[in-house]
């Protein structure tokens, strides 16, 4: 595969005054091939910094460890931009089935879950068939009641299933304490048989008091539900999560500043964040890896000669707090660059397995039909469907800018994601290149295509051909 590479590099590699945009794409994409620094990123940042919850030290340092990085890796104007946000953390957890033949369930606390007392309370379970089930339970039907909901998720090339019941997590905790419910309960969104519940937010709407909120692990869940079908289940239940004032988060940028148009920016990156159970390698230390790579593959090209600087300026963010926040690492973001214009924005966040699907929003389909014939060698092809982007890219698409989609493999994510499994000897190293690959050649494309990239207003172009 290097030696291919290599020789790739060689035909496809241009002079840097007459360098062709799409052909030095497919150079950068071959030179990513042969050497990369991401899975050397990953590791540093997993191993020195481990997990990164919002607001803590961890996170802290993790903001200094990735700005030393992006400057070792040739970026310049690096820099950090912090903002304030919740602080959460997790502490005791646990579940007993009452009776005669007691049973321990394995369990995490949600983020921004409530708390139980000290003690823990002991109630029946209720489950419901799903949430619309749970919105028609009469008004304080369910006092001192456990809700339970379990779901059938089902493991997907593009990660759909998530989106089909991700609101049993972020919206059923808030439901069932508006009926009157002592504590919340589901199955883990996640798809493989490990014995570890996966965490992930809440929401907690005004008026709403939050109660204590928990993912079961998927085998756990199951022999909940066998159970609940032979009988009526009381459990104990301990969660005590704590709430502390809101906690400082923050953005490191760095960049490759455009020559003829430096104020037109691709802006592009991960998140630094992780949840605390596992070390945040595929959610989402993989993406910034990702991401800075393939900004380095660039910086090399240039400092070598085989390229000029390019037109625009590519700027990678390791965006903050985005799994409790959402997209504040996003909006503040935007504030602090006013005068300039984000013309291409991406984001890297499902991991680190192969790219199989380009998906764009783009008002240039002739461009965006470039830019899928560039990436075709590395199995990548392109989809009508038009791209969604990410939390931390999402304020800068509402604002105008084309968004285009490296979809990931996700068959696999979410056996791994928001759970202690969420580690780096999940990530492959050869399926994080080709993601690398996949990433220069767009980061060039988009940095350096003559005319308009953004959306013409009120549509969208597809990815496909014109």
């Amino acid at each position: 595969m290097r030696a291919l590479a290599a020789a790739l590099v060689a035909m496809t590699a241009v002079p840097a005054a007459a360098a062709d945009p799409m052909a030095a794409a497919a150079m950068l994409r071959d030179r990513a091939l042969i050497a990369n620094p991401a899975y050397s990123i990953v590791a540093g940042l997993t191993t020195e910094i481990g997990p990164r919850l919002a607001a803590t030290p961890p996170e802290a340092r993790a903001r200094d460890w990735v700005a030393a990085r992006m400057t070792a890796l040739g970026l310049t104007n690096v820099h950090i931009q912090t903002y304030a946000v919740p602080h959460w953390e997790r502490g005791i957890e646990t579940a007993t089935t009452i009776g005669t033949n007691p049973q321990r369930l394995v369990l995490t606390a949600l983020g921004a879950s409530g708390a139980t007392p000290a003690a823990g309370i002991d109630a029946d379970v209720v489950q419901f068939a799903d949430l619309d089930a749970l919105r028609a339970a009469p008004a304080g039907s369910l006092t001192g009641k456990i809700v339970y909901i379990d779901h059938a998720m089902k493991a997907a090339q593009d990660g759909s299933s998530y989106g089909a019941f991700n609101a049993i997590r972020t919206a059923g905790p808030a439901i069932a304490a508006s009926k009157g419910a002592a504590a919340y309960l589901h199955r883990s969104l996640a798809t493989g048989p490990a014995r570890l519940p996966h965490t992930g937010v809440t929401r907690w709407p005004d008026g709403v008091t939050p109660i204590a909120a928990a993912a079961l692990s998927v085998p756990d869940a199951m022999q909940l539900t066998r159970m609940i079908a032979s009988g009526p289940v009381r459990l104990h239940l301990v969660l005590t999560p704590k709430r502390f004032a809101p906690g400082v988060s923050g953005n490191v940028i760095g960049e490759i500043t455009g020559t003829e148009l430096p104020h037109e920016v691709v802006l592009v990156g991960g998140h630094l964040d992780s949840w605390d159970l596992g070390t945040g390698a595929i959610d989402d230390a993989a993406g910034v890896a990702i991401t800075l790579a393939a900004a380095n593959t660039i910086v090399a090209a240039i400092k070598d000669g085989t390229l000029p600087p390019p037109r625009r300026t590519i700027r990678v963010v390791a965006f903050g707090d985005e799994e409790s926040a959402g997209p504040l690492g996003g909006a503040t973001y935007l504030t602090g660059y006013p005068t300039d214009t984000v013309v291409v924005t991406a984001e890297s966040d499902f991991g680190a397995d192969r790219v199989w699907s380009l998906r764009a929003k783009s008002g240039n389909p002739t461009a965006v039909a470039a830019l899928a014939r560039v990436l075709a060698p590395l199995g990548i092809a392109a989809s009508p469907l038009p791209a969604q982007g990410g939390t931390d890219v999402e304020a800068a698409g509402e604002a105008g800018a084309a968004v285009v989609d490296l979809a990931q493999d996700g068959t696999r994510y979410f056996d791994l994601h928001h759970s202690a499994d969420d580690t780096l000897d999940k990530i492959d190293p050869a399926q994080m290149t080709q993601n690398v690959a996949a990433w220069s050649a767009m980061l060039w494309w988009a940095a350096n295509t003559s005319g308009e990239l953004r959306p013409k207003p009120g549509g969208a172009a597809p990815a496909g051909a014109p």
